[in-house]
């Protein structure tokens, strides 16, 4: 499952989270992004327990974007421990997307 998640619970959801979270940047507007949200939604649910997948829509979460340096979208994020563990930006196979999501598990 995804969750939605705004300025104002992304530190609850995304900071606090006791296991690795995939953040996906993106915008309603954007090509690429909805070309990665079906791939996003798939490794939500494989992935259910071991990782969670939160969605940020930039438009909505100015300042969490900005804060992150978002700069293009899609981005996708992996927060351990309320930290960066690694970033991509654009949209990516499900293969690259889980193998990076495999590496922090």
């Amino acid at each position: 499952m995804e969750i939605s998640v705004s300025d104002v619970n992304f530190e609850q959801e995304v900071l606090k989270s006791e296991i690795p979270v995939l953040v996906d940047f993106y915008a309603d507007w954007c090509g690429p992004c909805r070309m990665v949200e079906p791939v996003v939604k798939e490794i939500a649910q494989d992935y259910v327990g071991k990782l969670k997948v939160c969605k940020v829509n930039v438009d909505n979460a100015p300042n969490t974007a900005s804060s992150y340096g978002i700069m293009s979208i899609p981005a996708l994020m992996i927060f351990k421990g309320g930290q960066v563990a690694e970033q991509v930006v654009g949209a990516r196979p499900k293969a690259e997307l889980e193998g990076l999501v495999n590496s922090h598990l």
